[in-house]
């Protein structure tokens, strides 16, 4: 089954401990059906003094969260939607939200 989340784009938790909060996805994982959303899932990582860190210490960093926890947003209606993939005369590929109809975003342009 295809992917139909991508970098960038904004997501909503549905599940899980940071459930209703909304970030941008930073990464998507596609082998491991996972994806890393800015500022959800925090963990902390304790790191020893480095050139890169001089001082160490704790850093928050965002784990990956199953795909299946996050949904995509429209931006028409500002809420959580499924969506699918609608092929048109031209053969443009287009994310559409299931209910509303809305065009979330192109996925590939007419050749």
């Amino acid at each position: 089954m295809a992917i139909k989340i991508k970098k960038d784009d904004l997501v909503e938790v549905i599940a899980g401990d940071d459930r209703g909060q909304r970030g941008k996805v930073l990464k998507v994982d596609p082998k491991k059906r996972q994806v890393v959303v800015q500022g959800i899932n925090k963990a902390y990582r304790h790191v020893r003094p480095s050139q890169r860190n001089p001082q160490g210490g704790r850093l928050q960093i965002e784990q990956p969260l199953d795909i299946s926890n996050v949904m995509l947003v429209d931006p028409k209606t500002n809420r959580p939607t499924r969506v699918r993939v609608q092929i048109d005369s031209d053969g443009s590929k287009k994310l559409v939200a299931v209910n509303g109809g809305n065009v979330i975003n192109t996925i590939r342009h007419a050749k």
